[in-house]
């Protein structure tokens, strides 16, 4: 059990939790109990087979404190929270921008934000390593930031219509990850990065993408929550039963600053080696648990520092640029400023 800012995580399988007085009591076999103030949380993230007490789940929904079930390797599984308090002329809103002309704008600068993150990322790599790249990957790298910064300039802005901007996003992400190995320069042999494969992952740097996308996608929906906004009814990601269609949008946004360069960081400072990850029967690579600890210590670590973000005008802690993004979105939709910001990092 791990309280890291405002949520606890528990990724101890087979610990129990529950409810004693005002705290939350983390049993673990012989080991002695492990408390922490009720009041102290706003969410509690579980990994595994952990079993949460009736009590503690009442006393969670009645203070607004969202309990969220991932498996061992970072799958999202369920939600668990009270009634929901967000405002219905809010989320009226919401609904008719998602089958409006008002859409497109939206999505238009979602994907504005992505492109942009990605080619920092890109253009990161360049001046903090291109001196020590092959002149073939160095050149790959120039190549593709150069391609994206010509799709920001003229396909998204250009396309008239979500499918179409669905179209540049994924030519996009394609661009971007063809590339993205040349950016690891871990001496593992196996720390290498061959394409995107999610379901499941197979290979070490994919298993820790997708891990720490699930923490941002977790991040963002209780960010999205936060202000009233219904996380299930998005503009770039279609609405299907039991995805988080909104929060998957804020991700794209956010993940090539906030996750991908966490993960770049995390293999090149040889923080995580090949020896951190298993692989199934199925081919399927999971991070250990010591792994996902060290992960999930730099993931808050992370969220820490603090940066000025540019729309805002004021410095804030990483960790709460999806609650900004998402306050943003609301007054976009409230029709209090007149278009959506995304956040460009820098």
């Amino acid at each position: 059990m791990k309280k890291l800012l405002n949520t606890l995580y528990v990724t101890t399988e087979w610990a129990s939790l529950h409810k004693e007085g005002e705290n939350v009591v983390a049993r673990i076999d012989d080991e002695p109990d492990r408390r922490a103030p009720l009041h102290l949380l706003s969410s509690i993230v579980t990994f595994g087979s952990i079993s949460i007490s009736p009590a503690l789940i009442g006393a969670c929904a009645g203070a607004g404190i969202s309990i969220a079930l991932l498996d061992r390797v970072g799958r999202f599984q369920a939600r668990i929270e009270g009634p929901s308090a967000g405002n219905v002329l809010l989320r009226r809103a919401q609904y008719r921008a998602a089958e409006s002309e008002a859409g497109v704008e939206i999505v238009r600068s979602i994907l504005l934000g992505k492109l942009a993150n990605q080619r920092g990322v890109l253009l990161r790599a360049l001046r903090d390593h291109g001196g020590s790249m092959q002149t073939e990957a160095r050149d790959a790298v120039a190549a593709a930031a150069r391609r994206l910064e010509l799709m920001l300039r003229g396909a998204i802005l250009q396309a008239t219509c979500i499918d179409t901007l669905r179209g540049h996003e994924g030519d996009a992400s394609r661009l971007y990850f063809s590339v993205f190995n040349k950016l690891i320069r871990s001496p593992d042999g196996e720390m290498t990065f061959k394409g995107r494969s999610r379901r499941p992952p197979l290979d070490p740097v994919n298993a820790l993408l997708s891990f720490l996308y699930v923490l941002l996608t977790h991040d963002c929906r209780s960010a999205l929550e936060g202000v009233g906004l219904d996380p299930a009814v998005g503009f770039l990601h279609r609405d299907r039963p039991g995805r988080p269609s909104l929060a998957l949008d804020l991700v794209e946004e956010l993940r090539p600053a906030l996750a991908d360069r966490l993960a770049l960081s995390l293999i090149n400072r040889r923080q995580l080696r090949a020896s951190d990850f298993t692989t199934s029967d199925s081919g399927a690579v999971f991070l250990s648990d010591d792994a996902r600890k060290t992960v999930l210590t730099a993931w808050q670590e992370r969220k820490r520092e603090e940066r000025l973000h540019d729309f805002v005008g004021e410095r804030a802690p990483i960790g709460l640029m999806p609650h900004l993004q998402a306050l943003l979105l609301a007054r976009h939709l409230r029709g209090d400023i007149d278009g959506y910001p995304p956040l460009f990092w820098k």
